[in-house]
């Protein structure tokens, strides 16, 4: 029997939606499959979320927010299935928490898929040259890496973030959660954060380098 981990039953979760009790139940009759336990979970008809996953989000609402007085907003598109939905409050209502977690978290990517291959390389030889000025074991290093990467993930991604409501669940699984009420697929398409000064001080800082580099000094 392989081992069921706490770890694997909050993975089963966000990918189906299904409760946690019914996701480690899954996950033992399944012998630690997870694809096998997402189809008991669907057989079940348990897996809400999983079943819509693959549906076409052609509608929903791009909204703004605006905060601290001005001075950060956000524009974000979320989509779902049909225009009903997308005029529903409970959904309008997600959108809007959505774009407070912008504002408020900083991401730089809705998911990890969306993070270019070389900044995830770039961080992982700085996170590797970290581990060993620290001292650590060279065949550890790359464990120490993983495990560092995933963190990296959770404070650029938007979906691996914790949500700034509930900070026990991510926003992924606010989503997953969302698709099981509402019954509709939802996808957070793009979003697009201003923070006002946001770059000026470096380009000032650069026109102060270029001046000095032209007098000569």
């Amino acid at each position: 029997m392989a081992e069921i981990t706490a770890a694997k039953v909050k993975e089963l979760r966000e990918r189906t939606g299904a409760g946690m009790m019914d996701c480690k139940n899954a996950l033992v009759s399944a012998n630690g499959d997870m694809d096998k336990a997402v189809d008991i979970l669907r057989e079940k008809g348990l897996a809400a979320a999983a079943k819509k996953a693959g549906r076409v989000t052609a509608e929903g609402l791009v909204d703004a927010y605006i905060h601290a007085g001005g001075k950060i907003g956000v524009l974000v598109e979320v989509n779902c299935e049909t225009d009903f939905v997308a005029k529903t409050e409970e959904f309008k209502n997600l959108v809007r928490d959505i774009a407070m977690q912008i504002a408020a978290s900083r991401p730089e990517y809705v998911s990890k898929e969306d993070v270019p291959e070389s900044v995830i390389n770039k961080e992982k030889e700085i996170l590797a040259a970290q581990a060993a000025n620290e001292g650590k074991p060279e065949k550890i290093i790359e464990k120490i890496v993983q495990g560092r990467i995933e963190k990296f993930f959770k404070e650029v991604c938007l979906l691996e973030q914790p949500f700034i409501k509930d900070t026990d669940k991510t926003v992924k699984q606010l989503i997953t959660e969302k698709i099981a009420q509402i019954g509709e697929n939802i996808a957070v398409r793009r979003f697009v954060r201003y923070e006002l000064g946001e770059g000026l001080e470096k380009r000032q800082n650069d026109f102060v380098v270029e001046v000095m580099a032209q007098a000569g000094k």
